[in-house]
Order: C-alpha cells, then sequence, then structure tokens
C-alpha cells in the first residue's frame, strides 16, 4: 500500500505510526489513564496540536488500528476457501493466527501487559468493547448477506456472537496463564487442545452454517467425456 502512496502522503503515515507508537509505549509503561497527550506531544518532539491533527483522541492513539481490526473477521469469512463453513475458517485462522503469534489470539510476548493496560483503564475497556462490538456487527452482516438472511433473522447475529466469544474465551485464557507466570511454551500443547475443543463444540452446533459453495467444475475437454476428440 505504501508503494502506491504519493511522498507526501508516506510521511504523514509514517508521521501517525511514529506518534502511535511512541504513545503506546508510554501508555504501556505508565498507565493509560497517567499519560496526557502533552507527555506524548512532548516525548515525540512535536506540538499537542500536531498530536490531535492525526488522533482526534487519546483512546484513537492507543488502537491506532481499529478500523482494520473492525473489518478483519467480516474478511475473513468472505475469504473463506469453497466448501468451507464460517467455524471451520475461523478455526483454520485462530491456528494460524497461534502459529504466527498473532495479535488477535493473544499467543505472543506482551499480551498480558497489553491486556492490563486495557483492563485498568475504564475508557480503554470501554473503547475496546466499543471496537469488538462493531467487528462483531460486521461479521454478521457478511453473514447474512451471504446466505441471504432477513432483517429479523436472528441467525446471523448469533452465530457471529458464538464465534466471536470462542475467540475472547480462548485469548483470555492465554492472557489468565500468562499472567500467572507461564511461557507460550510452556502453555502451548493445551492451548492448541483447547482450540479444538472449544471449534469442536462450534462445529456441533454451528457447522454447517454459511458452507461457501464448491468452486465450479473444470470444463470438460473436448469429446464431452473428457477426452480427446477422435480422429477422421
Amino acid at each position: 500500500m505504501t508503494e502506491r502512496m504519493g511522498l507526501r502522503e508516506r510521511k504523514k503515515l509514517e508521521t501517525r505510526r511514529r506518534l502511535s507508537d511512541i504513545a503506546t509505549g508510554l501508555f504501556l509503561a505508565r498507565g493509560f489513564d497517567n499519560v496526557t497527550i502533552a507527555d506524548v506531544a512532548r516525548a515525540a518532539d512535536v506540538s499537542v496540536n500536531t498530536v490531535f491533527n492525526y488522533f482526534k483522541t487519546k483512546e484513537d492513539l492507543f488502537f491506532d488500528r481499529q478500523d482494520e481490526i473492525v473489518g478483519q473477521a467480516a474478511r475473513a469469512f468472505r475469504d473463506r476457501r469453497p466448501g468451507e463453513s464460517a467455524v471451520a475458517a475461523f478455526h483454520r485462522e485462530f491456528l494460524r493466527g497461534l502459529d504466527e503469534h498473532a495479535p488477535q489470539t493473544s499467543f505472543h510476548e506482551g499480551a498480558e501487559t497489553w491486556t492490563k493496560t486495557v483492563m485498568d483503564s475504564p475508557a480503554l475497556t470501554a473503547r475496546q468493547r466499543e471496537i469488538g462490538q462493531r467487528a462483531q456487527d460486521e461479521l454478521a452482516a457478511a453473514l447474512a448477506e451471504d446466505t441471504g438472511a432477513g432483517p429479523d433473522d436472528l441467525g446471523p447475529r448469533i452465530a457471529a456472537a458464538m464465534i466471536f466469544s470462542a475467540q475472547q474465551v480462548l485469548s483470555g485464557e492465554i492472557v489468565q496463564r500468562k499472567l500467572a507466570g507461564e511461557s507460550l511454551e510452556e502453555m502451548r500443547a493445551d492451548v492448541y487442545a483447547a482450540v479444538e475443543r472449544v471449534y469442536g463444540l462450534l462445529e456441533d452446533g454451528i457447522g454447517r452454517y454459511a458452507v461457501k459453495p464448491p468452486a465450479p467444475a473444470a470444463p470438460a475437454a473436448p469429446g464431452g467425456d473428457g477426452s480427446a476428440p477422435a480422429g477422421k
């Protein structure tokens, strides 16, 4: 994406990322409520107005990728493989996230510090809840569109809530074990087993919901039965 941007846009993006990185470092070290915008501006050697030019609120500095996160689940659903259900797609994606130590799984170093910073701040807790609800609503809308559900059909909203709840329970368990002093390696086997258990429960309930149609069959070769036409 940055390769397609002009120089001015790239510089603005770099400044935005720098401000967010500096702010997040301060929030994690001191606590969100103990850091002011003036503190961030001072650490970044910019004016307070410059910070507000890039971020409307202090919460936006912490959740600087919120727009990307909100659409992530709906994109993963739409990109599922032919013949793959919604549950199977998110099962596969969560396992991939564990393998890659993706932030959404909490299976990475520092996840407990991030979570504690959020939990210690009512403002961040509220914003995280809002972001999660928006993401869940977008997934529900994608499910409804894909299955042709009407506006009064609760199925898409229930399915989205079940998928999000499963992921939140899994990531929350990882964080709690990290806070208790376990390393990623010590909990690895248990975490992968828990994923299989949780998604197995979802498969029993909504495993055949929103299955993507198989890919179209390849056209038959000349001759009708797949064989080459006979010669004269």
